[in-house]
């Protein structure tokens, strides 16, 4: 699929290249699960930072665009159940580290690549083998992966071989392997159902390693809101989680639903559905993106020349095309870019920091 499949993983990208289903959860999982989730909840009470740069160096800015840690990185990337990765030093040589909402180090600066932590921890690459950290920076699973990502709903998927011929499996927070390295492409666990390819055929799992769908589809989507997208013979629909088929296939691409509606390509054209599969917004954006916080970012025009602004559930603009690039609301604020520059916005389309000239900000 064009636009579904997300890859949750927050990674220092330059390391990629160089190191190129609902079971109930035993006592042990759902207190470690309980935990991250307090965890998440507290990180959640917190007012947001985000990363900005300014004369060479990466900090932070509150919501009001207030410096709230310095410039003084050399990389940085967002915050993440209380702490954010920061890096000293240049891609290749630098080390990494983690800091907490004071600027201050939890984690040293070390060698090898640090992912932003999901429940409770982090991966790590070290010598080429990816493994995981905790919040102390103690290594909890051995490096012994040729690639690794988040954790989500328990389990973390890693890959044994290299990115052409490897397979993926699943893993513990133990690091012990809970469904074997056996798929050619796999997603995230998401409601309790992950996405699985084998020799090019879809299908979802649950986290037992059972298949709950079996593999017939030839792209799917994430389960979210109770629904994934597929691609049925050369039209995409959605599909439930007892495998029927609820919105029938008839659109050219689909996303995941995200906060009611989903986002859908008729010809080149974008535009919105509810979970009934009725528009909610026809098809007339050139690009556009999921909704986040009750705003989606849309294109008008071409890749190129086209201007980016945001639009309400209604399809109504709230801020205007104006933008050469734009991120999602999170927390209050979005990355755009004019020209050059980039700078953050409110949802009234005010700058609150910036533009200015500097790299596209670390996500």
């Amino acid at each position: 699929m064009k636009t579904t499949g997300k890859l949750t993983l927050i990674l220092i990208i330059a390391a990629i290249a160089a190191f190129l289903p609902s079971a109930s959860p035993t006592g042990a999982q759902e207190g470690q699960m309980i935990e991250t989730q307090e965890t998440a909840e507290a990180s959640a009470t917190e007012a947001p930072l985000f990363v900005i740069y300014e004369d060479g160096k990466w900090g932070y800015i509150d919501a009001t665009g207030e410096v709230v840690i310095p410039p003084q990185f050399d990389a940085a990337w967002p915050f993440s159940e209380g702490l954010a990765v920061v890096r000293i030093g240049d891609w290749e040589t630098g080390k990494h580290g983690c800091i907490d909402r004071s600027g201050q180090y939890v984690i040293n600066p070390q060698s090898g690549a640090v992912g932003s932590f999901s429940e409770g921890l982090a991966f790590i690459v070290i010598g080429g083998k990816w493994g995981y950290i905790d919040k102390t920076g103690q290594i909890v699973i051995e490096p012994q992966f040729d690639w690794a990502g988040d954790f989500s709903q328990g389990l973390a998927r890693v890959r044994a071989g290299d990115i052409f011929t490897g397979k993926y499996g699943y893993v513990d927070r133990a690091g012990h392997y809970v469904i074997d390295s056996r798929f050619d492409e796999a997603g995230d666990f998401s409601e309790g159902l992950a996405r699985v390819q084998i020799e090019g055929i879809y299908g979802y799992m649950d986290r037992t390693g059972q298949y709950v769908i079996y593999p017939q589809f030839s792209q799917a989507g994430d389960f979210s809101e109770g629904l994934a997208p597929v691609e049925i013979g050369d039209r995409y629909g959605y599909i439930d989680r007892t495998w029927q088929v609820v919105i029938n296939p008839q659109f050219d691409d689909a996303s995941d639903f995200s906060e009611g509606l989903a986002r859908v390509r008729i010809g080149d054209k974008d535009g919105y559905i509810d979970r009934t599969g009725q528009y909610v917004i026809n098809p007339q954006f050139n690009e556009a993106r999921s909704f986040s916080e009750g705003l989606a970012n849309v294109r008008i025009g071409d890749l190129y020349t086209g201007k980016w602004g945001y639009i309400d559930r209604t399809g109504h603009y709230v801020i205007n095309p104006q933008f050469d690039s734009v991120g999602d609301f999170s927390e209050g604020l979005a990355s755009v870019r004019i020209g050059n520059e980039w700078g953050y916005i409110d949802k009234t389309g005010e700058f609150v920091w910036g533009p200015a000239n500097w790299p596209e900000p670390m996500s």
